[in-house]
């Protein structure tokens, strides 16, 4: 049976292992959240393009070059924040081809965005209700994921795109996957 004094100790020894998991938990990096889809097939999807819902889109398009694929709203403002990198990617880089995501939003606002600030994307698929988001694994915007020339998702940031993340994270990885030509 335990003394008095240990019985004491006990809420104590408790408080200070729950104070050091908090003190743990706030130096994670919530950007850092590890996509189960890294190095699987990226699902596939069938949605009407938002420029032309007669056109269907389909995961096909991901197939024989590099992508990026690039969830965002007009709503979201990091999604506002990061096109102009977008932009310029979009412009500079015209080995990767840029897809659009645009997820849980409206078709109007959506246009009027790409209107007023450009249109980086080739194209630019229509999620309104997270029908095929959901299969991304996407929670928020914007979410950014490279997806190689087979098909298979290299890598996902979560957050918008600047020119450190180009040059740091997503560039590099752009540019391992790019196929070699003779």
């Amino acid at each position: 049976m335990a003394s008095a004094s240990t019985r004491a100790l006990l809420p104590l020894i408790i408080f200070i292992a729950l104070v050091a998991l908090l003190f743990y938990g706030l130096q994670l990096d919530p950007r850092k959240v590890p996509s189960p889809l890294v190095g699987k097939p990226a699902p596939s999807f069938e949605l009407a393009s938002l420029e032309d819902p007669q056109r269907i889109i389909t995961s096909d398009l991901l197939l024989g070059r590099v992508s990026l694929v690039n969830v965002w709203a007009s709503w979201c403002p990091s999604c506002r924040a990061e096109h102009g990198e977008l932009m310029a990617i979009a412009r500079d880089h015209p080995e990767v081809q840029m897809i659009g995501f645009n997820w849980k939003d409206t078709r109007p606002e959506a246009l009027e965005m790409l209107r007023r600030y450009g249109n980086p994307y080739l194209v630019s698929a229509y999620d309104p209700d997270n029908r095929y988001g959901l299969h991304w694994g996407v929670y928020g915007a914007p979410e950014t994921f490279i997806v190689d020339a087979e098909g298979i998702i290299r890598y996902k940031h979560i957050g918008p795109v600047d020119r450190q993340v180009w040059d740091e994270k997503i560039r590099p990885i752009v540019e391992q996957y790019q196929p070699k030509t003779s």
